[in-house]
């Protein structure tokens, strides 16, 4: 895989680069309440337009219907990104059309452009091999190179991500390079102990990368929604928890592979639990209280792992060498249910482990909770590319960028 280091070693003034960003960013409207992946593709951007590219920007957000919706707008990404530039970004109002076109064609050198978000056209994440190639057909012609660095959307296989490497000189841009590379550390020659943290609803979102971890990983340490699923498993009442009572048969067969391979799997020993879900708009106090994990009343829910339960992952974790950390261990979004959570983060820190929070839930928890990003060992960009690259598979826009 070639990197933008050696492109811009061979020079890229007034050619037009391509950069297939991961601009994705949480909104409240128009306003983004994260900017995190937009500070992580700064690096390449910058890159690219100080050594004198034409560099046009591209992304998808959110999951509009193959239309423009304004609701998924990337202009206010576009803005937040020429604020830190310290320069102003050009946006071109469609993706192939006239705007894009007449915004790439009036870019100078060293300037930037965003084009609106890629999934206002059908063809991006058409499964359609013709209609797909069709649109990346187009994109090619706005373009000289191509730099992927949405590290975000690399296991999807769509037409920016996929189709369009094949059509130009390609590259991997600094924040896809720095997550292959953190990814290898987490599946070839691994500093032991090796400690994985899973969490997040739902189980079997998480199935296929335990399957993988039961033979890799030391220790896994399960919370959030999916430990209940677990902790059924084990013939424990949870009340009105979260349950995926599809995925027990799987769930009992991992829990039997962990105690015959060794691997030590950790499962919550109490709970936070209160009567219903709490209000994440008012946060208001809830009737939040501790019981054993074993115990659950009937009508009460698990909305965080309680404090015994802290206390054993934090000490889980102490003497790790390696951590992953994939997933809050409750509604870390209302502070009643978020000291789980934070304990886990804190641990990390803690520590004296290679550490790598696994991108989605568990990054924005690392911002919203007011964790230093700095401390940390590695915040991926792509909660969802993690797992799949730990789970052994082919991500489609890696492939792509191989020679």
């Amino acid at each position: 895989m070639k990197t933008i280091d050696e492109l811009l070693a061979d020079g890229v003034a007034g050619k037009r680069v391509f950069v297939r960003a991961d601009l994705n960013v949480p909104l409240s409207g128009t306003t983004i309440t994260d900017d995190g992946r937009i500070r992580a593709v700064l690096p390449t951007v910058k890159a690219l337009a100080d050594a004198g590219a034409r560099v046009v920007v591209a992304s998808h957000l959110g999951r509009p219907k193959g239309a423009p919706d304004p609701a998924f707008s990337l202009a206010p990404a576009a803005a937040r990104l020429g604020e830190l530039l310290g320069a102003d970004v050009a946006f071109a109002t469609d993706t192939v059309g006239e705007s894009a076109e007449a915004t790439v064609t009036g870019l100078a050198d060293g300037r930037v452009a965003v084009l609106e978000n890629l999934r206002f056209n059908a063809g991006e994440t058409s499964k359609d091999d013709a209609e797909r190639a069709a649109f990346a057909d187009r994109l090619a012609g706005l373009a000289d190179v191509y730099v992927g660095d949405g590290f975000g959307a690399v296991h999807r296989k769509h037409a920016s991500v996929f189709d369009l490497p094949a059509r130009l000189p390609h590259y991997a841009g600094h924040l896809i390079a720095t997550e292959v590379g953190v990814l290898k550390k987490l599946t070839e020659d691994v500093k032991r102990p090796y400690v994985v943290a899973l969490g997040g609803a739902k189980v079997s979102d998480k199935l296929a990368v335990i399957d993988q971890l039961l033979g890799k990983a030391d220790r896994i340490l399960i919370g959030g929604g999916m430990a209940y699923t677990f902790l059924k498993a084990k013939g424990y009442e949870i009340g009105s928890s979260l349950l995926q009572e599809d995925q027990l048969p799987a769930v009992v067969e991992y829990l039997e592979r962990a105690e015959k391979t060794g691997v030590e799997l950790v499962l919550p020993v109490d709970a936070l639990v209160a009567s219903a879900f709490p209000d994440l708009k008012a946060k208001a106090p809830a009737d939040a209280t501790s019981v054993a994990a074993d115990a659950i009343p009937a009508d009460q829910m698990g909305l965080d792992i309680g404090p015994e339960s802290r206390k054993l992952y934090a000490s889980k974790i102490a003497d790790a060498a390696t951590v992953f950390w994939n997933g809050p261990m409750g509604v870390f979004e209302h502070p009643d249910f978020a000291e789980g959570t934070k304990a886990v983060a804190q641990a990390l820190l803690d520590s004296e482990a290679f550490t790598v929070v696994g991108g989605g839930d568990s990054a924005a928890a690392v911002r919203i909770l007011g964790f230093d990003e700095n401390a940390f060992g590695h915040i991926s960009t792509g909660g969802g590319a993690s797992l799949e690259y730990l789970e052994g598979k082919t991500l489609p826009g890696l492939a792509a960028l191989e020679d």
